[in-house]
C-alpha cells in the first residue's frame, strides 16, 4: 500500500493547479448548447463539437464586455483558462472572452478596410457635412419587413409628423447586402424634385459581427463618402462600430437614436415657439406701449409750440397792448392839456420877462466870483504841482545816481540787492548816472 493517500478534495485540488499551470490563456473553439442565464449575470453553457464536449463558465464581470450574445447553436471562439470545479469534481473552462467563430477573419478584414479608407481621408471630419436641422424629406435605406424601420417610423411620426419619410428596401444581411444599401443611398443622391431627400439615413438592428458585415464592406462605404446628401448611420446596438459609421457624416448609436436626432421634436418646438409667441408679445407691447406714450408727449409738445397757437396769441396780445395804447395817449394827452392851462395860466399871473431880468442879473454876480475863485485855485495848484515835481526829481533813479550811487543788475536783468545773489563767474552791469560798467565776479 502507498504511503501517502490523497483524500479527494487533495486530488482534486492538485490536478486543478496542474490544470491551471498547464492550459492557461487558451482559444477553444465549438457550439454553444445548454446554455443557462440565472439571475446571478453568470453565463453557464457546454462548448461542445461532434466528439466531445466541455463545461463553461462566464462570469458576470467578463461577460458584460463581450459584443456577443450568446445562445444554443453560436459557433464561437473562447478564449479562457481550464480549471475544476472541486464540488462536483468536474474540469471546466473559465471563460475571460468570447467571440464569433471566424471573428479574427472578420476583424482582420475590418482593420485593414479601416486603415485603408483612413489613409485615403475619407473619416476626416473636415469632409463630413452638416445634418440639417429641420429637414422636412427623409431617405431610409434599410431592411422593410425589419423592427429596425417600424422603430424609426413610430419615432418620426411621434416627433416630427411633417417630415416626409421615403424607404429604399435592401438586403440588411448576406450575400449582395452591402450592394443593395449602397444602390439605395445612390438612389436617393441622384434623386430630383420631391423624390430628393434632405437626409439618408442607413440603418439596421443588431446583431453580430458577421450580421453587421454588410456595413463593413468597401463598396458601401463609398458609396456613403461619394454621397452629396448629409449620410447618418444607425446600425446595431450602441457597442457595434461599422466603417459605415466612420465614413457617414454622423453616426448614431441605433436606428430609434438615429430617428431621433435626424429631426426636431415636434413638441418641443411648439413649447418653444409658445415662449418666443409670448415673449415677442410682451416685448411688442412694451415697446408700443413706449412708443404711444412717447407719440403722446411728442403731441402735447406740438401742440404747445403749435405757431397758428402761438400767432393767436400775439393777435390777442396785440390787441390788447393797441387797447392799452389808445387808452394811455388819450390820457397822456389830457393831461397834458391841462398842465399847458395850467402854465399858461401861471405865466399870466408871474410875468415871467421880469423874473427872466432878475435871474439874469443873478447868473451874471455868480458867474464873476466862479471866475475869480477858478483862477485863484489854478494858481494855488501849479504852486503845489513845482514842489512836488522838484521832489520827484530828486527822489527819481537818475536823480538818486547823479548823487554818486548806482544800480546793479545780473545778466538776466534783475535787480541785484544782495551778495547773496552772485556767484563767482557771474556777468553783473553796473548802472551810473552817466553810463554803465560791465564786470565778472571774481
Amino acid at each position: 500500500m502507498s504511503e501517502h493517500v490523497h483524500t479527494v478534495a487533495g486530488i482534486t485540488a492538485l490536478i486543478r493547479e496542474s490544470l491551471e499551470d498547464r492550459f492557461s490563456g487558451v482559444w477553444i473553439e465549438g457550439e454553444i448548447s445548454n446554455h443557462r442565464l440565472p439571475g446571478s449575470g453568470h453565463h453557464y453553457f457546454t462548448l461542445k463539437d461532434p466528439f466531445a464536449q466541455l463545461s463553461c463558465v462566464f462570469f458576470k464581470g467578463a461577460a458584460m464586455r463581450c459584443p456577443v450574445r450568446l445562445g444554443d447553436g453560436m459557433q464561437v471562439q473562447v478564449y479562457g483558462n481550464l480549471s475544476v470545479y472541486e464540488a462536483r469534481g468536474q474540469y471546466q473552462l473559465v471563460a475571460q472572452a468570447v467571440q464569433a467563430k471566424g471573428f479574427g477573419d472578420l476583424q482582420a478584414k475590418f482593420e485593414a478596410l479601416k486603415r485603408k479608407l483612413e489613409a485615403e481621408g475619407l473619416f476626416d471630419p473636415a469632409r463630413k457635412q452638416p445634418i440639417p436641422s429641420f429637414p422636412t424629406r427623409i431617405g431610409i435605406v434599410t431592411s422593410p419587413t425589419g423592427a429596425a424601420i417600424r422603430d424609426m417610423i413610430h419615432v418620426l411620426s411621434r416627433r416630427a409628423p411633417w417630415v416626409r419619410v421615403m424607404i429604399y428596401p435592401a438586403k440588411v444581411q448576406g450575400d449582395g447586402a452591402a450592394e443593395e444599401i449602397a444602390a439605395g443611398v445612390r438612389f436617393f443622391d441622384e434623386a430630383s424634385g420631391g423624390q430628393r431627400p434632405e437626409l439618408v439615413i442607413v440603418a439596421r438592428g443588431g446583431g453580430s459581427i458577421e450580421d453587421l458585415w454588410a456595413f463593413n464592406e468597401e463598396v458601401l462605404a463609398r458609396a456613403i463618402a461619394a454621397c452629396s446628401l448629409p449620410v447618418m448611420s444607425g446600425v446595431g446596438h450602441e457597442i457595434d462600430f461599422t466603417i459605415a459609421d466612420f465614413v457617414a457624416d454622423r453616426r448614431e448609436p441605433t436606428p430609434s437614436a438615429a430617428a431621433e436626432n435626424a429631426a426636431p421634436d415636434g413638441a418641443t418646438l411648439l413649447r418653444h415657439l409658445s415662449r418666443l409667441r409670448d415673449a415677442l408679445e410682451a416685448r411688442t407691447e412694451g415697446a408700443l406701449a413706449l412708443h404711444q406714450r412717447h407719440v403722446l408727449s411728442l403731441r402735447r409738445e406740438i401742440e404747445a409750440r403749435e405757431p397758428g397757437r402761438k400767432i393767436r396769441s400775439w393777435m390777442q396780445t396785440l390787441d390788447f397792448l393797441e387797447e392799452r395804447m389808445d387808452y394811455l395817449v388819450l390820457g397822456r394827452l389830457q393831461q397834458s392839456r391841462a398842465s399847458v392851462d395850467a402854465v399858461r395860466r401861471s405865466l399870466a399871473v408871474i410875468q415871467p420877462e421880469r423874473v427872466l431880468a432878475r435871474q439874469a442879473e443873478e447868473v451874471a454876480f455868480l458867474a464873476e466870483a466862479l471866475d475869480r475863485t477858478a483862477k485863484r485855485r489854478l494858481s494855488d495848484l501849479a504852486t503845489r504841482l513845482r514842489a512836488v515835481g522838484g521832489l520827484m526829481q530828486s527822489l527819481s533813479p537818475d536823480g538818486v545816481l547823479k548823487r554818486g550811487y548806482s544800480l546793479t543788475t545780473d545778466a538776466e536783468g534783475r535787480l541785484v540787492t544782495s551778495a547773496k545773489q552772485l556767484r563767482v563767474g557771474d556777468v553783473v552791469r553796473t548802472r551810473l548816472a552817466d553810463g554803465e560798467i560791465a564786470s565778472r565776479v571774481e
